[in-house]
């Protein structure tokens, strides 16, 4: 059985505590390696180390770093395809989607890395005579990473680089089901020339490991991406010590469909954003918000399609859907179904447990569709992170946005529509931080923000030079050569 250490200062070390716990392929019940649990002084000791490589990392000059990061971008394209399995059995999502996510990786790293070039300032014109004024980026210091299973490369990648292009220093903790892959992104940065405790990585569930990690009084900045539950206790965490925080959250996505839509390519679009991951994004689609004069042939039509998907393992071609990502995930799932079912939605396809030869062995869920969803029903408002979709009717545009606008969340939203008009006047209207037209709630690009309104996180965003706003801090520098004392906003 392979075992996989923790990372602090330069060295791969067992938890103090000498547990260990395993990380396990959600589609088989394989047990794919034993992991060493931190404990809580590993995690100071972690932090320590971060603290204590800050001050020279902050001072490599920026491009230096850059290349760093080229480098690692370097090694995880020549593995692409070897990770991309990896994230199969560990993740369980379906090859196609793995290597996307490994892609999403390269490129925020290759990304990240020229903006070693461009950690762009400001100079503006002073309000007095011989005095020169500027504002330059600087790091926020030791940054806590704490990431979810869902994306175990992408998302990562959306916080450790733009950390340490900006001279940051790191405490990564991954999410507990998807370990393998955290360790060996650490691995590759490690490959690529990041110095000791620059990066150190620690292993374990939030209790205690993430929240002695949120706690210690040597993190600068908290980052978590996760569940708007959690998320609320990291903020009050981060509150209580006046740290920096970002955090990045669930949401209730939805999938407009006008009477005029191109409804082929709607399908696609609701296909792919409610069942791909299965449904485990938190920009997955989880409403579709249908005009009544085509409600009829929509639904029918995704029940059909619905009921179509393949199930099973990722690794097999053939496979469109993949397993939930353990038991407690499908259960979940399973008693919001319930919810749906006593709310007097309408079932039509799903509801239940994925049975059958190799299915039995996984956490697999069937893809689920109700119809006669109204608007305030928990199902319609509350994050389910699953393949269950609710599809709500609506008379006409602006009551599709009312609706669309009526959760708590705001993360990403879609219309279907040929008409330019209304299609601007959705982009105008939505709330929330993405907005596709045409096409479905997930494909967000490394080069442009993202993140959410309302519950779906704290007003940041990861991706983009945005990003850089997160993890780094302005300082406004003056310079007055006149030789003689100068007195801003007084009048002389």
């Amino acid at each position: 059985m392979e075992r996989y250490l923790n990372y602090i200062e330069g060295q791969w070390v067992p938890g103090s505590g000498g547990q260990w716990f395993q990380s396990l392929n959600p589609a088989t019940g394989e047990v794919l390696g034993e992991v060493a649990q931190a404990t809580p002084e590993d995690v100071n000791r972690a932090v320590r180390a971060a603290r204590r490589a800050l001050d020279s990392w902050r001072l490599v000059p920026a491009p230096r770093r850059g290349e760093i990061l080229f480098r690692a971008g370097e090694i995880l394209l020549r593995r692409k395809e070897e990770l991309a399995r990896l994230m199969v059995q560990e993740m369980g999502k379906v090859l196609a989607e793995s290597r996307g996510d490994v892609q999403e990786a390269i490129d925020m790293t290759f990304y990240m890395a020229g903006e070693g070039r461009r950690l762009c300032g400001e100079t503006v014109p002073s309000e007095l005579r011989d005095k020169f004024a500027m504002c330059v980026r600087e790091p926020v210091g030791v940054v806590a990473c704490i990431t979810p299973w869902n994306f175990p490369l992408a998302i990562p990648s959306w916080k450790l680089m733009p950390a340490l292009i900006a001279g940051n220093t790191v405490v990564f903790k991954p999410a507990s089901d998807t370990p393998i892959l955290a360790w060996h992104l650490v691995k590759i940065l490690e490959e690529a020339g990041v110095p000791p405790g620059v990066v150190n990585l620690v292993f374990g569930p939030g209790d205690p490991v993430g929240r002695a990690l949120l706690e210690h009084p040597g993190v600068d900045l908290l980052s978590f991406t996760g569940s708007t539950a959690v998320g609320r206790e990291v903020g009050m965490s981060a509150a209580r010590a006046l740290k920096r925080l970002h955090l990045e959250l669930g949401g209730k996505n939805a999938i407009i469909v006008l009477s005029d839509a191109n409804l082929d390519l709607a399908l696609d679009g609701i296909v792919w954003s409610a069942f791909g991951t299965t449904g485990q994004r938190c920009t997955a689609c989880s409403r579709v918000i249908v005009e009544e004069k085509v409600a009829e042939e929509v639904t029918g039509r995704l029940v059909e399609r619905a009921r179509r998907l393949r199930l099973g393992n990722g690794l097999d071609p053939q496979v469109e859907m993949g397993p939930l990502i353990n038991a407690a995930a499908r259960e979940k799932v399973h008693r919001y179904v319930g919810i749906g079912r006593e709310e007097g939605a309408r079932l039509l396809c799903g509801g239940d447990f994925a049975r059958g030869g190799d299915l039995d062995r996984g956490f697999f869920y069937l893809p689920t569709v109700f119809d006669q969803v109204t608007p305030e029903m928990r199902i319609a408002q509350e994050e389910i992170f699953g393949p269950v979709v609710a599809v709500i009717r609506v008379r006409d545009l602006e009551e599709a946005i009312e609706v669309g606008n009526g959760t708590a969340y705001g993360l990403s939203s879609s219309i279907y529509t040929r008409d330019l008009e209304k299609a601007f006047r959705a982009m105008r209207e939505i709330r929330s931080g993405l907005v596709y037209v045409n096409a479905g709630t997930i494909g967000a690009e490394v080069h442009l923000p993202f993140g959410g309104f309302g519950v779906s996180g704290s007003g940041h965003r990861e991706a983009g030079r945005a990003a850089l706003e997160v993890y780094t801090e302005w300082k406004t520098i003056y310079v007055d050569f006149s030789g003689r004392l100068q007195r801003a906003q007084i009048d002389i």
